[in-house]
């Protein structure tokens, strides 16, 4: 195995010295999740959900947001070819892409039904 060495803030030390015997697994993650989500989503896809959250929506619209039709026909697709157990090394880095994304706007809408809720009892 190759040796790399990197420099760090000493308030860090501790904290990595406690995932020590993990850092190459995490490491390997890390660079994955980042593949995914920065060249494999669907940059249109993406886009979409960058650009709603840039009009500042407010926690009803947040509850009401779906990505569009092309890229729900995509997902479709990609859950599809995994249950076949189909998918390209590339559609694998996309459908995690797609689940990061989903796992944003599902903590978004939560905190949104929280909001809106409390109106509406308060």
């Amino acid at each position: 195995m190759a040796q790399l060495t990197i420099e760090i803030p000493d308030a860090l030390l501790p904290e990595l010295e406690q995932v020590r015997s993990k850092l190459p697994m995490l490491l390997t993650q890390w660079i994955t999740a980042s593949r995914s989500v920065q060249q494999n989503i669907d940059q249109t896809t993406s886009q979409e959900v960058l650009s709603f959250l840039m009009t500042q929506p407010t926690p009803q619209d947040i509850l009401n947001f779906k990505v569009s039709e092309k890229a729900q026909t995509r997902l479709k697709i990609l859950l599809d070819r995994n249950c076949e157990g189909g998918l390209s090394e590339d559609e694998s880095f996309e459908l995690d892409g797609y689940e990061q994304l989903d796992q944003l706007m599902q903590m978004l809408k939560i905190q949104a039904y929280s909001v809106v809720h409390q109106d509406v009892i308060g």
